[in-house]
């Protein structure tokens, strides 16, 4: 496998944190990113940006009234970039002194802590791989040919959570302090959602979080770690309520909502659940009912409601729903009806959900 420098590794590990949600285009805020002025050179608020008809006019201060959630959003956006671009900053720094002070290569020090210490798949694993790509692969591509690619694949995503564990090592062993101002948070907006749907948790619980998502978003699977770590860490807490908002661009996910909530009619929602998010490219209608197999489902009973089309409606409703509180992309999470929008980070639900629970 190529060496990589540890700050052109980092970015890797990072890079996918800076993207947090499915969405059809970019949203105002994302859009506005590289244009936007900085606080100290706006206009004020009765400047007047816009003059028509007989002496009619829009101010400054009316424009960014009506802007006031994606503006907020942008705000947050550059808070987060900063963030993450200050870990980065400190982590390749760290890496850098731990080098030294072991006398390696930066390079050499990130394949000692972070390559070496990952396992190489099973043989078997790597040539069922091979067979299954060998359509698709150039004429005479051999299997040692392709080997180190099939590794580099299949141990990535266990490198990455590598990388991350070594990292908070080296910034825990330095006691480093964030210190970054954050931005005002803006006023709290509540929006009422029906927590019906799929649910696990205690219905007492004094945080409900409605979640909506699409089956076939990969940000939506890469959010289901954090929810279990937020689950885990509020035991008897938390209700979460899963509603289905397939995409339009996303073709499989209609019917893959439909096929989670058929199977929820045998008890068996989550673990449907958590195979479609582990499988995201097997979501056709035959794979779809080859998951209920495994998952020893009443095969004829499921086929049946997911032939008929008997959730269609109920994916139709959870979707109304969903854009009536003003959901656009995927995943979206309403804690105690505060949009928490995207694929976030722990901390972020953490501290809604504090704020929350102080309340109560």
């Amino acid at each position: 496998m190529p060496m990589r420098t540890s700050s052109t590794f980092l970015a890797a590990v990072l890079a996918a944190s800076l993207v947090s949600g499915c969405n059809k285009e970019k949203t105002p805020a994302a859009a506005a990113t590289a244009s936007s002025p900085t606080s100290s050179t706006e206009p004020s608020a009765d400047t007047v940006v816009a003059t028509f008809g007989d002496g009619q006019k829009i101010t400054f201060g009316e424009l960014n009234d009506r802007l006031k959630d994606p503006l907020a959003n942008l705000e947050k956006q550059k808070y987060q970039t900063r963030k993450q671009g200050l870990d980065g900053f400190v982590v390749e720094k760290l890496v850098k002194a731990e080098a030294t002070k072991r006398n390696l290569s930066e390079e050499a020090l990130v394949k000692a802590e972070v390559d070496d210490k990952i396992p190489q798949p099973p043989e078997e694993e790597i040539k069922k791989l091979y067979e299954e790509a060998k359509e698709r692969l150039p004429p005479g591509t051999t299997y040692e040919q392709v080997k180190p690619q099939i590794v580099d694949f299949l141990s990535g995503s266990k490198k990455q959570e590598r990388a991350r564990e070594y990292f908070g090592e080296l910034k825990k062993n330095a006691n480093v302090q964030i210190t970054l101002p954050e931005p005002p948070r803006p006023p709290v907006e509540r929006k009422q959602v029906a927590a019906t749907g799929p649910a696990k948790g205690p219905d007492s619980a004094p945080v409900t979080i409605v979640e909506f998502s699409d089956f076939q978003c990969p940000f939506c699977s890469r959010a289901i770690k954090t929810v279990d770590e937020v689950m885990k860490a509020y035991p008897d807490k938390i209700k979460l309520v899963f509603r289905q908002f397939p995409l339009e661009f996303h073709k499989e996910a209609p019917k893959a909502s439909e096929a989670a909530l058929c199977a929820g009619d045998q008890g068996k929602f989550w673990e449907y659940h958590d195979t479609l998010f582990a499988n995201q490219s097997a979501l056709q209608v035959p794979q779809l009912k080859g998951h209920a197999k495994t998952l020893g489902l009443d095969q004829a009973k499921f086929d049946k409601c997911l032939d008929d089309g008997a959730k269609a409606e109920q994916v139709k409703a959870d979707m109304a729903d969903g854009q009536k509180v003003g959901v656009n992309g995927t995943p979206a999470f309403f804690i105690n009806g505060i949009l928490l929008s995207g694929a976030q980070p722990f901390d972020e639900f953490k501290s809604v959900i504090d704020a929350e629970l102080a309340k109560k």
